[in-house]
């Protein structure tokens, strides 16, 4: 199985070595460069090459640590995340840009889909309460005059957060 990636001018070739890297570093991106290799059969400065390859190529964009809210609620408190539906007024690609140049520098916003069919925009949203939610949409979506409808379901639970790309089947 491999896949060409044209990466900046160049075309990347993934085997399935790459596959197996890029699977093992979305699990735990904190594995050692020699547990990784042993992972996938592969030599540690086999290993280490391919993963910089793998970065330069823009196919890993950045390694984050993923913090529990849960864990977290007794310090910070629990916090509030919504999914939020914004449908626009109108939809030409100059108006389109222009709603995810506003939304998309504000921390609040985690995460912001453009969709098909139904509303424009889904953006997950996190924020500390309910008031906080409010100033959120005052200044992202009220004052927006190109936004025709919101609509904001709020999470009770977070069952499952698993952000992996699928490699394979």
């Amino acid at each position: 199985m491999e896949e060409k990636i044209k990466s900046v001018g160049l075309t990347l070739v993934l085997d399935a070595t790459d596959i197996k890297l890029l699977d093992a570093l979305q699990t735990d991106a904190t594995i050692r460069n020699q547990a990784l290799a042993e992972l996938v059969h592969i030599s540690a400065p086999t290993g280490l090459r391919r993963v910089k390859r793998l970065r330069e190529a823009g196919l890993i964009e950045r390694q984050i640590a993923l913090l529990s809210p849960d864990k977290l609620a007794s310090s910070l408190g629990h916090g509030l995340t919504a999914i939020v539906e914004i449908t626009l007024d109108r939809q030409d690609a100059e108006r389109l840009a222009a709603f995810e140049l506003r939304v998309t520098p504000d921390a609040a916003v985690q995460q912001c889909y453009r969709v098909s069919p139904g509303p424009d925009f889904v953006l997950v949203v996190y924020v500390a309460d309910m008031p906080g939610y409010l100033a959120l949409a005052q200044r992202l979506f009220n004052a927006d005059t190109n936004v025709r409808n919101v609509k904001a379901f709020f999470s009770l639970k977070r069952v499952k957060f698993e952000p992996k790309v699928l490699l394979s089947p």
